[in-house]
């Protein structure tokens, strides 16, 4: 029953996306552009979790992966997979390897990638 669920998500979020015709980089980008490109001083790092909310949990919901089943955020599949720390994170999510969307330090300061980074290995242990 729930893998028919998932694969019902999953459809839903692969016809909005044909239906709007905005790919999820413009969504990325839409979403994340007035942040960015504001004057001023910049807003100290914030909660890990409220970060991951904003710009993960669309593709990484509980810390699984709706475009890949096996890249999930889970500690026994990172683990798996050599990424321990912070830092491990925060390269990935500077140069994905996979279908993930590059977060540069102009869109995701250093700090806030940290902070989501310190996010997920507590919370998917």
């Amino acid at each position: 029953m729930s893998g028919r669920i998932v694969k019902l998500c999953l459809l839903l979020v692969v016809s909005t996306g044909a239906v709007t015709g905005c790919s999820k980089d413009e969504q990325l980008k839409d979403s994340i552009a007035p942040a960015a490109s504001a004057p001023g001083p910049r807003e100290p790092a914030r909660d890990g979790e409220a970060l991951f909310r904003q710009f993960c949990s669309a593709c990484h919901p509980n810390g699984g992966n709706v475009s890949d089943p096996e890249r999930t955020l889970y500690g026994s599949v990172l683990r798996r997979k050599h990424i321990t720390t912070p830092e491990d994170i925060v390269r990935i999510m500077r140069n994905p390897l996979s279908r993930m969307l590059r977060f540069d330090a102009t869109a995701l300061p250093d700090k806030d990638a940290r902070a989501i980074a310190e996010y997920v290995l507590k919370t998917f242990r």
